[in-house]
Formats: C-alpha cells, sequence, structure tokens
C-alpha cells in the first residue's frame, strides 16, 4: 500500500499570526577553543569583520546587520555536523575554486580539518571544517541574474514553491 500525504498548494497555505514580534534577526553562536587562534582564521582565512565585545566571545560578520558571537569554550567546545554549517557566497565560480585551493594549502596553517571536493549542484561549492569543528560552505550561486545576489531575498519575495 502506498503511503499518501495530504498538502496545501503553496499559494493556498494559510498564513497564521506570529504570537511574537521580533524587530530582526540579529544573531547567532558557535563555539571555538581560542579566541586568538579562530580570530585569526576569520579576518584572514574567511576575510571577515571580527571585534572582541567580551572577556569569553567575540563577534564577527560581513556587512549587514546580522553577526555571529564566537563564545570561546576552550576542550569544551564542541564540533559539529556539516548540516549545521556556516554559508558564505562568492562572487564566481572562480573565487570558489581559488578557496578550494587555499583551503588544502592554507590548512595546516588556519587548522582545517576536513575539506570536502567541489560539489556542482544547485550552487558550486564545497565545504570544509575549521579549527573548532565548525562546518563552513564556500559557494558561488549564480550572476546575481535571478540567483546569486541576493538570492535569499529572490526565494522570500517568491514565497512557498513548495508544498509542505
Amino acid at each position: 500500500m502506498t503511503e499518501q500525504t495530504t498538502t496545501l498548494a503553496p499559494q493556498t497555505r494559510q498564513k497564521i499570526a506570529p504570537l511574537n514580534r521580533p524587530k530582526i534577526l540579529s544573531h547567532g553562536t558557535l563555539e571555538c577553543r581560542d579566541l586568538v587562534a579562530s580570530r585569526r582564521f576569520y579576518e584572514e582565512f574567511l576575510g571577515l569583520t571580527v571585534v572582541r565585545h567580551s572577556q569569553n566571545s567575540m563577534k564577527f560578520r560581513l556587512g549587514e546587520y546580522f553577526c555571529v558571537v564566537c563564545l570561546q569554550r576552550g576542550d569544551r567546545a564542541r564540533p559539529t555536523l556539516v548540516g549545521n554549517h556556516w554559508g558564505v557566497d562568492m562572487a564566481t565560480k572562480e573565487d570558489v575554486i581559488r578557496a578550494h585551493q587555499l583551503a588544502h594549502e592554507m590548512k595546516d596553517v588556519y587548522g582545517i580539518d576536513k575539506i570536502t571536493k567541489l560539489i556542482d549542484n544547485e550552487t558550486y561549492g564545497f565545504y570544509f571544517s575549521d579549527l573548532d569543528g565548525n562546518w563552513w560552505e564556500m559557494q558561488y550561486a549564480g550572476d546575481g541574474q535571478g540567483e546569486g545576489t541576493g538570492r535569499n531575498d529572490q526565494h522570500f519575495q517568491n514565497g512557498d514553491v513548495v508544498p509542505m
């Protein structure tokens, strides 16, 4: 017997009023072993802006308001799985290829651990884990013509395109 699922078409999904009214999604967190070593990786390898705002943490971001708070946990820092990764969009496929090569060349300098092969699916990129066991994706998602630059904004403007 085949299992059947009842779903609503994307355009007929009932909107439910939220219980809370947040102003903005401001930050996420990750753990690190050592702020000094991690800061070097974030600034030099990833090209992020970093500020130390407390004794045991710092923040990093690229561009907009949203930032990531890095909590120093020493040996208690827990590694994540690749499905829980931080995405970094690159301007071109060539930039992704260069970043992939640099990850291999500089892995001992920055403590980069696992590095996947280049993947060409909906996006072009690769994943790698850093010195703290956090996973990163460096990708190129298009040229800005409907994909790539503004891709996330475009997804939200389109609304649901696949039923729940």
